[in-house]
C-alpha cells in the first residue's frame, strides 16, 4: 500500500472533506476519491460512510485511521532521525492557533522561520480554542497556540507570552483624551460603560468577569462574540468599549480606527501558551519553531507584505474563531 494513500486518507479524515484534502495535496478531488475507493476495495471494507453529511468513519474506518496515524507518526520519526544525521531540517509543521493570537506578530515569526528553514512546509490554521485542543489531541496538529493553556492530562504546555490587556475604544471616545493626558485610565472608568465582550463559554470571558468583579466594576454588556474581529468591528462603529490583548489591536491602532488605553491601577494580562501531546515526540522542525517563539517579537524583522507568503512553503487557513 503506497504511503501516499495513507496520507490522503488521514488528510480526508482530519479536514473532514475530500475537496480540502485534494487542495492540501495539490491534486484533484477525483483522484482523492479514487484513491480512497481503491483502498476500501483492497481492504474489502467500507472506511467512510459517505451517505451522511458530513461523512462519518465506519467502525472499521476508526480502527484503520488510528493505525494509519501511528504508522505515519513512526515514519516521520524515522525520517527525522535520518535527517538529524546530516543536520537537515525538512518536513512539515502543523500548527493550530486561536485567531486572537496576534496575526501581525505571527506573521513575523512565520517569515523568520521560513527564512531559516526554507524546506519546511509550515501550516497554520486559525480556529476556535476547543478545535485547537481537539486537533492537537487527535494528532492533526503538532502544536497548539492557546490562551490560558491547560496543563496536565494529555497535554503539556509551555508559556509563550503574557499579553497586556488594554481598554479599546473608538477614536472619538470621551476617555481618549483623559487616557493620553494621564498615561492611562483607572479601571473604574469602565463603570457603566456599554461593553462588547467575548461569549461566556470562552475562558478569556470568564477571566474578564473575575477581573471586573474583583474591582467591583459593573458594565453594560451590549454584545458578545466568539470572534475577536467582530468585537473590534463593533467597537469601531461605536457600539461600546472592550478589553482586548494589546497585540491583537496593533493593526487597528496603527490605522487610527481604534485607540488602546493602558490601565493605571491594574495589571491584567492574558497568558498565551504552546501546547502539544504529552507523549508525542516533536519533530526537529516543530522543535525549531517552538525555539523560535522564544525570541522577542521586536527582535524579528517586519514582514514585507508586498510578497506576502506566496513564495514560501507556508499555508495559512483563517477560520472564524477567537
Amino acid at each position: 500500500m503506497p504511503l501516499r494513500t495513507v496520507e490522503l486518507f488521514c488528510d480526508v479524515v482530519a479536514l473532514r472533506s475530500f475537496s480540502k484534502a485534494a487542495s492540501e495535496r495539490d491534486v484533484t478531488q477525483s483522484s482523492v476519491s479514487q484513491s480512497i475507493a481503491a483502498l476500501e476495495k483492497r481492504l474489502a471494507v467500507q472506511l467512510i460512510d459517505r451517505s451522511k453529511r458530513p461523512f462519518e468513519l465506519t467502525p472499521a474506518g476508526v480502527v484503520y485511521h488510528e493505525g494509519c496515524r501511528t504508522l505515519l507518526d513512526e515514519y516521520r520519526k524515522l525520517e527525522d532521525r535520518v535527517r538529524k544525521m546530516v543536520d537537515k531540517v525538512v518536513g512539515k509543521v502543523r500548527i493550530a492557533a486561536i485567531y486572537s493570537v496576534g496575526l501581525s506578530e505571527m506573521d513575523r515569526y512565520v517569515a523568520k522561520f521560513r527564512e531559516q528553514f526554507p524546506e519546511v512546509e509550515l501550516r497554520i490554521d486559525y480556529l476556535h480554542p476547543d478545535e485547537v485542543y481537539r486537533r492537537v489531541s487527535a494528532d492533526e496538529a503538532d502544536l497548539g497556540l492557546v490562551s490560558f493553556p491547560k496543563e496536565g492530562g494529555e497535554f503539556t504546555a509551555q508559556e509563550w507570552q503574557q499579553q497586556p490587556m488594554v481598554l479599546v475604544v473608538p477614536p472619538d471616545h470621551k476617555l481618549v483624551d483623559e487616557g493620553r493626558e494621564q498615561s492611562g485610565v483607572p479601571a473604574q472608568a469602565l463603570e457603566g460603560e456599554d461593553f462588547v465582550c467575548f461569549t461566556e463559554e470562552l475562558k478569556i470571558r470568564r477571566q474578564m468577569d473575575r477581573w471586573l468583579k474583583g474591582e467591583k466594576i459593573s458594565v453594560n454588556m451590549v454584545h458578545s462574540f466568539d470572534n475577536i474581529e467582530n468585537i473590534k468591528r463593533a467597537v469601531e462603529i461605536g457600539s461600546g468599549v472592550s478589553i482586548l490583548p494589546e497585540p491583537t489591536v496593533r493593526r487597528e491602532v496603527d490605522a487610527g480606527t481604534l485607540v488602546a488605553l493602558h490601565f493605571k491601577d491594574v495589571a491584567w494580562h492574558r497568558p498565551i501558551g504552546v501546547i502539544h501531546r504529552r507523549n508525542k515526540t516533536l519533530s526537529t522542525a516543530a522543535s525549531k519553531f517552538t525555539e523560535l517563539l522564544k525570541a522577542p517579537v521586536d527582535s524579528l524583522p517586519p514582514v514585507d507584505r508586498s510578497n506576502g507568503h506566496k513564495n514560501g512553503r507556508v499555508k495559512s487557513v483563517q477560520t472564524v474563531a477567537t
